[in-house]
């Protein structure tokens, strides 16, 4: 059995070798004749090497088959190549590389020198389509930049200050971008132009996340300047803080607080915010509660306050005043009164107060009281004791006289209170506009939209 397995070990071992796959040779260099003799190989390689300048200087010599390289090159690359080519070569048998690098300063700095002179010579034979590029570029930009000045167009266009500088920059811009395509359009560098717009797109937008609350903030400007919802010394109140316009800017709105400072709120919480203007219409109702005694007739107080406030001059008579009973307190009954002004002929807070004062003497003056809160006392076990003011029990303890049985007369009637509207702040505001600053978004007597 042994023998057996033998026999076929054999034969395996005979086969193997041809089964065995021989590296695939690179296609070999043919020479004119069948028969390769020396002086083919010698003329065949010669022929190459002097096609290709870096192995002109290579000698070669071929013997039975063997080709010997000597000579210089200027680095090991060439000589590794010439090498290369020599075993391509159709009769070779082997090849012996004798070649030396030449290691002289000269041949090191003459091929950098050439290939600069190359370049210049291609920069001095492409100078006049440069300038043809150059000045197809400056065309298209210095129109796009005189476009850009005709500020009547623009305002034309756009009556919106604000609008009207940004379509003229924008303009700007998109004629630069139309240059630059003409230009290298002309210069054939369209790869150049296409990496220039993708690695645009890609910093634009790492610019546009890294400046997202400035971009926010800069087209809520262009909004608010559109929409005005504000007028130059309107009385508003935005996000609570209330004050009188200044101005708009392209980036905060600025108001003079009642109290006469600067308050400057960004554009973007303006136009996300909560906006309540005063000044847009002229007409303002002013509100007051008073509290009468919950035994005294409320009716009759409130027709008498009505009467009252009709007889101011500052209260119009369309819409006339309102009085209704708001609520029964814990000792007193509480009546609401409102009433109209005209605020371009009388100020809210002066009327307001005048009013209470007028509407609280009439009610005393017939006998309706405003009394202080009270408390009813109850003893365990006793009776309750009797309600009373607590300015009552202050005097009973403080004051142990006799009351006074003469009460003291009505009042004369007063000259009319002054109403006339505080302009103190409007003043302030004028005068900083008048002042050389910021350039202010808002138009002058514009229509206002809220």
């Amino acid at each position: 059995m042994y023998r057996f397995l033998i026999f076929i070990a054999v034969l395996l071992s005979l086969q193997l070798p041809g089964l065995a796959q021989e590296p695939q040779a690179e296609p070999a260099i043919s020479v004119e004749s069948d028969t390769v003799s020396d002086a083919e190989i010698e003329t065949r390689l010669q022929d190459i090497f002097q096609e290709i300048e870096s192995l002109e200087s290579v000698e070669i010599d071929v013997t039975s088959g063997v080709v010997t390289l000597s000579g210089i090159t200027a680095n090991a690359d060439a000589a590794a190549r010439a090498e290369t080519l020599a075993e391509r070569v159709t009769g070779v048998v082997a090849v012996e590389n004798e070649i030396e690098r030449d290691l002289t300063i000269s041949r090191r700095v003459t091929p950098a020198f050439d290939a600069v002179q190359t370049r210049l010579n291609a920069f001095i034979r492409h100078l006049p389509l440069y300038g043809l590029a150059l000045a197809v570029f400056a065309a298209i930009f210095m129109a796009g930049w005189l476009l850009s000045r005709l500020n009547w167009f623009w305002r034309t266009l756009a009556p919106n200050r604000f609008v009207a500088e940004l379509l003229s920059t924008s303009i700007t811009f998109v004629f630069f971008i139309f240059a630059v395509i003409a230009a290298l359009t002309l210069l054939d560098a369209t790869a150049l132009l296409s990496t220039l717009l993708g690695a645009a797109g890609v910093l634009g937008l790492a610019i546009g996340f890294a400046v997202k609350d400035t971009i926010e903030n800069y087209v809520a400007s262009i909004m608010l300047s559109i929409r005005q919802p504000f007028q130059p010394n309107d009385h508003v109140v935005i996000n609570d803080q209330e004050g009188r316009v200044i101005r708009l800017t392209s980036r905060a709105t600025v108001l003079m607080t009642l109290d006469g400072n600067h308050l400057r709120i960004p554009n973007s919480a303006v136009f996300k915010g909560n906006i309540l203007n005063y000044s847009r219409n002229p007409e303002r109702r002013f509100t007051f509660l008073l509290g009468i005694d919950p035994e005294q007739d409320a009716l009759g107080a409130l027709a008498l306050g009505k009467a009252r406030l009709e007889a101011l001059e500052f209260v119009l008579t369309d819409p006339g005043p309102v009085t209704i009973i708001d609520e029964i307190g814990e000792s007193t009954t509480n009546l609401f009164y409102a009433a109209w002004i005209d605020q371009r002929k009388n100020d809210f807070g002066k009327s307001r107060s005048a009013a209470i004062a007028a509407v609280k003497d009439e009610l005393e003056a017939n006998g309706f009281s405003l009394p202080d809160p009270s408390y009813r006392i109850s003893i365990k076990g006793g009776a309750a004791l009797p309600t009373q003011p607590v300015s009552a029990i202050v005097q009973e303890t403080d004051d142990t006289s006799a009351p006074d049985e003469h009460p003291h007369p009505r009042p004369a009637p007063e000259a009319a209170p002054d109403t006339s509207p505080d302009t103190s702040i409007e003043k302030r505001v004028e005068e900083e506009r008048r002042e050389q600053g910021e350039t202010d978004l808002l138009t002058e007597g514009g229509q206002s939209e809220i």
